[in-house]
C-alpha cells in the first residue's frame, strides 16, 4: 500500500530505474518486472516497445499544469484542436488542461504503476519527434504495429488501457498503460480528502477554483477510466 506522499507524487521511495530504458524511467519493482517480461515477449514477436514517460513527481506535474494555465503551453479540446487561451474562463482553462494533463497530486504517473509507451524504431534516426498524439498509434502511424500487439497481449502481463476511449473526462490515450492490480489499489486509496489536503499544502495555478470544484474534477478526470477487463477487440481510441 502506498503512503499518502507516494500517492500524491511527493515521494519517489516506491520506484526504481527500469532496466533497459533511458535514465530516469522509474516504476514500482513489480510493475517494472512485468513490463520487462512484456517487452521481451514483444521483441520475440518482432515488436519494439519503449517507455516515453513513467513515474512523474508532483513538482514535474505542477510545472506542466502551471505552464498550461498561464498560457506558456498550448491548450487543446478533446478533439486535439488548439484553443485560444485568452478567450477561456478559468473553468474552461482547467477543463482543457485536465483533458490532456492530470491534476498535480492526482496523476496516475505518481504511483509508479503507469507509463506511456511507443515504438522507438521510427524515431531512432531523429528525423521525426515523438508527440504522443493519437494519430501516431492509428493505422498510418509509426506506433500502430506496437499498439496492435499490445491490444492483444498487454492483459497477459497484467496491464490495461485506462483511457482506451474518451468518456467525457481525459482524452483517449493509446500510449498509456496501467498495471491493473497495483494501479487499482492506488486509485482506491486516493480519496478526495487526501487530494484536498495535498492541494491545500502545495500551490498550483487556479488552486482556489480547483478546490471549489474538487469533487466534480475527481469524479470526471480521476475516477472515470475504462474497465481493466475490456476485451481486446473493444480497445479503440476514437
Amino acid at each position: 500500500m502506498l503512503t499518502t506522499e507516494q500517492l500524491c507524487g511527493l515521494s519517489n521511495s516506491h520506484v526504481q530505474q527500469v532496466a533497459g530504458e533511458r535514465d530516469g524511467i522509474r516504476l514500482q519493482e513489480t510493475v517494472a518486472q512485468a513490463y520487462q517480461a512484456m517487452r521481451e515477449a514483444a521483441a520475440q514477436a518482432g515488436v519494439s516497445i519503449a517507455i516515453a514517460s513513467a513515474f512523474r513527481d508532483f513538482q514535474r506535474q505542477r510545472a506542466i499544469w502551471n505552464r498550461k494555465f498561464i498560457g506558456e503551453a498550448p491548450l487543446y479540446n478533446d478533439h486535439g484542436d488548439q484553443l485560444d487561451h485568452q478567450q477561456l474562463t478559468t473553468g474552461e482553462k482547467i477543463d482543457a488542461i485536465l483533458t490532456w494533463s492530470a491534476l498535480p497530486g492526482a496523476s496516475r504517473h505518481h504511483w509508479g504503476t503507469d507509463f506511456d509507451v511507443y515504438d522507438p524504431r521510427p524515431f531512432a534516426c531523429g528525423k521525426q519527434q515523438l508527440q504522443l498524439v493519437p494519430s501516431e498509434y492509428q493505422p498510418s502511424g509509426p506506433c500502430h504495429a506496437m499498439h496492435q500487439w499490445l491490444r492483444q497481449h498487454a492483459r497477459e502481463f497484467g496491464f490495461f488501457f485506462p483511457y482506451a476511449r474518451y468518456q467525457g473526462g481525459v482524452a483517449a490515450e493509446p500510449w498509456h498503460l496501467s498495471h491493473c492490480a497495483l494501479a487499482t489499489e492506488a486509485h482506491s486509496a486516493l480519496s478526495q480528502s487526501t487530494l484536498q489536503q495535498c492541494l491545500q499544502q502545495h500551490d498550483i495555478q487556479g488552486k482556489d477554483y480547483v478546490l471549489e470544484r474538487l469533487a466534480d474534477i475527481k469524479q470526471r478526470y480521476v475516477d472515470t477510466i475504462c474497465r481493466a477487463d475490456i476485451a481486446p477487440e473493444d480497445v479503440w481510441f476514437g
